[in-house]
């Protein structure tokens, strides 16, 4: 009887379940765990949009600015009858013609211009990186002359003018939003140096967000799944010659 009674507590004593102090000491443990991993995630991703923006972007805005300074022309002009323009064509209706790849990479070259290091000797215009998900992305570099809004004679009246851009396709919604914020301080896509695309040439008086944003995903932005690629976006950066 005693051999028995030892035997049913102990059973009782093994089995029994975990108590409401035990469960939320575990689930602080797990809720600890998860909230340094995500921070993780989030100081790697700005080291990551840190470099980009200051090794990379800023690397081809001094290559850009070097080139003027050293040719007295922006790239591929004109230089005997210059027009200010990319390729000396200037935006009337439309955009100009692109200048990239190879093209980009040889008129910088020919004038004795430093190039950015890039994705490799001759992708000198890309570079790959990863986006929240831990996909590859490849960040392309082009110049051309678009269309761009600016403010007009009267106050809250805009004109489009011919202006020199950088094209920075490949563009994730997170590191739009870092670019913006390093160049223009506040994160806008119709106004400031650094706008999307499509709201370059707006003349609305109205602030604009970016239109993706870390929920869209690369081709299927109805749906935001955790192992899906990261949406891109267009951007265009603004040179000031």
């Amino acid at each position: 009887m005693w051999a028995q009674t030892k035997y049913m507590n102990g059973f009782s004593r093994s089995s029994r379940g975990f108590s409401l102090v035990e469960l939320s000491v575990v689930l602080i443990v797990i809720g600890l765990i998860i909230g340094a991993v995500s921070i993780g995630k989030d100081v790697h991703r700005n080291a990551v949009h840190q470099r980009i923006t200051s090794e990379f972007i800023q690397g081809w805005l001094l290559a850009y600015d070097s080139y003027v300074a050293g040719v007295g022309v922006v790239p591929a002009d004109n230089a005997s009858v210059p027009t200010g323009c990319i390729r000396g064509d200037c935006a009337v209706g439309s955009s100009g013609d692109e200048l990239c790849d190879g093209d980009l990479r040889n008129t910088m070259l020919a004038a004795g211009i430093g190039l950015p290091a890039g994705r490799a000797e001759g992708r000198e215009d890309r570079y790959v990186y990863l986006d929240s998900n831990g996909l590859p992305h490849d960040l392309k570099v082009c110049f051309q002359s678009v269309r761009w809004s600016e403010p007009g004679s009267s106050s809250g009246n805009y004109v489009l003018r011919s202006r020199n851009v950088m094209v920075i396709t490949g563009v994730t919604p997170a590191l739009a939003g870092f670019i913006d914020h390093y160049f223009d301080t506040v994160v806008d896509a119709r106004f400031g140096d650094v706008r999307e695309e499509q709201y370059a040439n707006s003349t609305s008086t109205d602030k604009q967000p970016w239109s993706l944003d870390e929920t869209h995903n690369y081709g299927e932005t109805s749906r935001s799944y955790d192992e899906d690629q990261s949406a891109e976006l267009t951007a265009y950066m603004r040179m000031h010659r």
